[in-house]
């Protein structure tokens, strides 16, 4: 992750967050995840979210793990800061009901359409994330570095006859849209984006956990 780097030209007001280069803290957590659950040669089923958000990847550099997954899930300790995404409730959630993190990372490797994420300044000057496709002029000015970091995370996932996207809308529809043109994998299947279910669907979280394993599941 630490050769992830974006040379391009942003939008007005718009700021790359790019927190393996910018971290070591990130850089020493990254270490610890990827080698515990990663240090073997098996393929995984890529899950692609949206762009890094600050408190989840952003913080950890780990998609969808803020600080408390960290210690209580992954069994990494990290004390130096704490962050708490809800996103990552659901996520741990979900991979506890799958069996748990060893056996939901030997299956999946998680990463995101646009591999860095992106803040701009809202009202009173404070820092909100910011996603690839809420600016048409931001979605172009990305675009050549998205396609070259799919064919990167479809490398080393390993297995590229089913990629499943976080996020039913905007995001699986930009999703499918670059495989129909540049067949990166053999179909895209949406979930849910966590953080919807989060804020908007809470009571039906045990639902969309359901639905997450039941989909989930084609890729044994």
């Amino acid at each position: 992750m630490e050769n992830v780097h974006f040379e391009g030209h942003l939008p007005d007001g718009i700021s790359i967050m790019n927190p393996y280069r910018e971290s070591a803290d990130i850089k020493m957590i990254c270490s610890a995840f990827y080698r515990r659950y990663y240090s073997d040669d098996k393929p995984r089923t890529l899950i692609l979210g949206i762009n890094p958000g600050r408190l989840g990847a952003g913080a950890t550099g780990i998609p969808f793990t803020d600080t408390k997954r960290l210690n209580e899930k992954c069994g990494i300790s990290w004390k130096k800061f704490t962050t708490h995404e809800p996103s990552s409730v659901f996520m741990y959630e979900m991979i506890d009901a799958y069996g748990g993190p060893q056996t939901f990372y030997s299956d999946f490797y998680i990463n995101s359409v646009c591999p860095l994420g992106f803040v701009k300044s809202g009202a009173g000057n404070k820092t909100v994330n910011y996603n690839y496709y809420d600016s048409a002029e931001l979605e172009k000015a990305v675009k050549s570095f998205i396609i070259e970091n799919l064919k990167i995370q479809s490398e080393i996932a390993g297995r590229a006859d089913v990629c499943f996207c976080l996020g039913s809308g905007k995001n699986y529809k930009y999703l499918e849209a670059l495989n129909r043109e540049y067949s990166f994998f053999g179909s895209v299947i949406p979930l849910e984006h966590p953080r919807f279910i989060m804020q908007y669907r809470l009571k039906s979280k045990d639902s969309y956990i359901a639905e997450y394993l039941q989909k989930l599941s084609i890729r044994k």
